[in-house]
């Protein structure tokens, strides 16, 4: 098991660009999110989890008292001494978790957990990466018109090219490659929102750049 998901995170994190210690993270906090869906609470838990081979430990941190008033965050001072015999009164216990213990319908919500977590942090990274594009152009695939506006794959997101930004008259087919300017990078709950154009002025100066070489070199200046 330990070996899956260390190999998960592993794949995660070259097919995602998402860091291991983000994945890490995301399944600590799913199991206190169980903890606290199983027990009603989780202010004593603790996760420990090894970032090199996955192997996690979860614990509860009970106190030990004469008489157990609430058992999710005190233990007896009898169970203590099973535990070490050197355990008193006031001192803190560190009892292991088990995660069959959570339960079904914890571990399901453990997993939402996680899998909300990638999903973030997948927007983030395309967010990232597409902004750092921005005023910019790229090349993009033609997919299909939405209403007056053509909807561009850039290879991982679609983006948008509005009528306002469309050249008069020119007409794309689907899967056509065309060329366009990056003019404008939003951060969505949906992931990145991308703007484009195929009449700003950028463009025109871009396209003589990387065709004209006086143009690149500066020899000529638009």
């Amino acid at each position: 098991m330990k070996n899956e998901l260390l190999e998960a995170l592993t794949i995660l994190e070259q097919e995602k660009k998402i860091s291991k210690e983000t994945l890490i993270e995301a399944i600590e906090n799913s199991l206190v999110t169980a903890c606290k869906n199983h027990f009603g609470k989780s202010d004593n838990v603790k996760v420990q989890m090894n970032p090199e081979t996955c192997e996690y430990h979860v614990f509860q941190e009970k106190t030990v008292v004469e008489t157990v008033e609430d058992p999710v965050m005190e233990i007896s001072l009898a169970k203590a001494k099973m535990m070490d015999a050197h355990y008193e009164v006031g001192d803190i216990v560190n009892v292991e978790i088990k995660s069959q213990e959570f339960g079904r319908i914890a571990t399901q919500n453990a997993k939402n957990v996680i899998l909300q977590k990638i999903r973030e942090e997948e927007r983030k990274v395309l967010f990232s990466e597409y902004y750092s594009k921005e005023k910019d152009i790229v090349t993009g695939i033609v997919q299909r018109n939405i209403g007056r506006n053509i909807s561009i794959n850039l290879g991982k997101v679609d983006a948008i090219l509005t009528e306002n930004e469309q050249v008069k008259k020119e007409v794309f087919q689907p899967t056509e490659r065309i060329k366009v300017y990056i003019h404008e990078v939003k951060s969505t709950p949906k992931g990145p929102k991308i703007l484009v154009s195929r009449t700003h002025p950028e463009l025109v100066k871009r396209l003589f750049e990387s065709e004209v070489s006086e143009v690149r070199e500066g020899i000529v200046e638009i």
